[in-house]
């Protein structure tokens, strides 16, 4: 796991480098967001297969989902709170300052 871990973050590194010198050709740059979409929409694939082979996964479907839509509702509950609590603090302070 661990090796796989940086052959990953080496990958990402080595395209951060390419991109950063400008050594990607005009053509794949008008074409990058194509690729990123498909490649995507590839790797939703392979994850639903691997998904639907594992009759583990399949059998506690809705326990898994269960715990997925509690985790999401805390989630944004509690980020829409911190956001109107710290906005509260923002505001107030340039409330004050006029244009």
């Amino acid at each position: 796991m661990g090796l796989r871990l940086i052959l990953y973050l080496g990958i990402l590194i080595l395209g951060g480098i390419i991109g950063y010198k400008d050594k990607v050709s005009e053509k794949l740059q008008a074409n990058i967001n194509t690729i990123q979409n498909l490649c995507l929409l590839f790797l939703l694939f392979v994850m639903g297969v691997t998904i639907g082979i594992n009759n583990e996964v399949i059998s506690n479907l809705f326990s898994i989902g269960l715990k997925a839509g509690i985790i999401s509702i805390f989630t944004i509950s509690f980020s829409i709170i911190f956001v109107r609590v710290i906005r509260r603090f923002i505001i107030l302070e340039s409330d004050k300052i006029e244009p």
